[in-house]
């Protein structure tokens, strides 16, 4: 439910600023995926109205931060095109507005661990220590695909990739963990393959860019034209030395 709605936001606020073309078979992706899989996770859990609005809440935030994430990624000027100064610039802030949930719902239990703080053998707070790293080092490739995905594409395409990564996911809970799904969930996976399918057919045959445009290069900007004026420079200082002898 939670990544249904989320392409919808994000499809909504895209045509809002202007990052998408208002386009019939855009739509129509969108409603084949989200679509697609409303009906796959048909009656996988209970329906619970507070739930209901909090993830609303959360697919529209999400919705806006991706949005103006493509906006910041996207803008020439900014100088943000590479990930690594997107990320230097925003998870201080994602880790200011973090901290304080973490402090609240999980400060005290893990301030009271024994296999923390409060430890009693020291290869219990090594593994640990390893299992936060190595998360760290998993969450900063997630944020950085993320990113760069975004930069290169768009945030459209980010929340299709994500609903992707989510059927794969229920398929193999139904492999690994025995779930069963009826003839709806299957219909409903269907349908979102025929989404996704026909959103990359799009990307591959349209042309690039984010808005089906490639970006161009300002002159005097890229190392092409850095290239032509450094041979320009060098053509200069030859004529002057060809020219100094008849002086």
């Amino acid at each position: 439910m939670t990544k249904s709605s989320a392409v919808l936001f994000i499809l909504f606020f895209s045509l809002v600023f202007k990052l998408e073309e208002p386009r019939a078979a855009l739509v129509l992706v969108v409603l084949l995926v989200a679509g697609g899989l409303f009906l796959f996770t048909y009656r996988a859990t209970q329906f619970e109205a507070e739930g209901f609005l909090l993830v609303l809440g959360a697919s529209f935030l999400g919705g806006v931060r991706w949005t103006l994430t493509q906006m910041l990624l996207q803008k020439e000027e900014l100088g943000l095109q590479n990930p690594i100064d997107t990320m230097f610039h925003l998870q201080p802030v994602m880790f200011l507005g973090l901290f304080p949930l973490f402090a609240a719902f999980e400060g005290l239990p893990l301030s009271s661990s024994e296999k923390l703080f409060r430890f009693h053998e020291v290869g219990v707070l090594l593994g640990l220590l390893g299992k936060l790293a190595l998360g760290g080092v998993l969450a900063f490739g997630l944020g950085f695909s993320e990113f760069l995905l975004v930069s290169r594409t768009s945030s459209l395409a980010l929340s299709i990739s994500g609903i992707f990564k989510e059927v794969c996911t229920l398929l193999l809970a139904t492999q690994l963990l025995g779930d069963r799904l009826s003839l709806l969930n299957w219909c409903g996976f269907a349908v979102c393959l025929l989404g996704i399918s026909l959103h990359v057919a799009l990307k591959a045959l349209g042309p690039r860019g984010p808005r089906g445009m490639k970006p161009r290069k300002e002159p005097g900007s890229g190392s092409g034209s850095d290239l032509d004026l450094l041979l320009l420079h060098h053509e200069e200082e030859g004529g002057e030395a060809e020219s100094s002898p008849q002086r």
